[in-house]
């Protein structure tokens, strides 16, 4: 039977107006992380928050014990909710993630959060990989403009062409609104 669980990736201050690497929609990404947040805590399903600390020399965000590393106010955790720190993009590597998720027989995986193309991909890449279904919740995620030899990719680029190879083989991509429409 399967066991389903939210994951809440890197929704921190940073990302947001004001912080030290804003990013392209994370005000609404958030807020439709926040509702999906809110009918996990009705079901009393699982909610996993991801919060990265970054340990780089010449770090210019996450840094440990500042406001710009707190969890968004859209999404702060309440009792009983797990919070896993990280240093890197996925989520599993070095973190008790995994074994969170097996003791407690969680099967597929609702994933939202920040950077699409960074640790979204990566950790939903690392869940296919040790067997989770996922689903990612596209309009609840965020990106920035990259650049790549001297040119400039629009964000809104960079987070079509991310959720379209996250939803070839490695999960499912969705709205929040169409996840929520199917879990009444």
């Amino acid at each position: 039977m399967a066991k389903e669980a939210l994951i809440i990736i890197d929704i921190q201050n940073d990302y947001f107006e004001g912080g030290a690497n804003p990013l392209i929609g994370s005000l609404e990404a958030s807020e439709n992380a926040k509702a999906l947040l809110n009918d996990f805590r009705e079901r009393s399903l699982p909610v996993i928050h991801i919060q990265h600390f970054s340990t780089r020399v010449g770090s210019t965000f996450f840094i440990p014990n500042t406001k710009g590393a707190e969890i968004h106010e859209n999404v702060i955790p309440v009792g009983g909710e797990k919070v896993i720190a990280k240093n890197y993009p996925n989520s599993f590597r070095e973190t008790d993630l995994l074994e969170y998720l097996q003791s407690n027989h969680i099967t597929d995986l609702v994933i939202c959060g920040m950077m699409t193309h960074m640790c979204v991909d990566a950790t939903t890449r690392a869940a296919k990989d040790f067997g989770f279904t996922c689903t990612v919740i596209g309009d609840a995620c965020a990106t920035r403009d990259l650049k790549i030899q001297g040119s400039v990719v629009a964000a809104s680029e960079v987070q079509k062409s991310f959720l379209g190879a996250l939803s070839y083989f490695y999960s499912s991509v969705l709205t929040a609104k169409e996840y929520l429409v199917k879990m009444e």
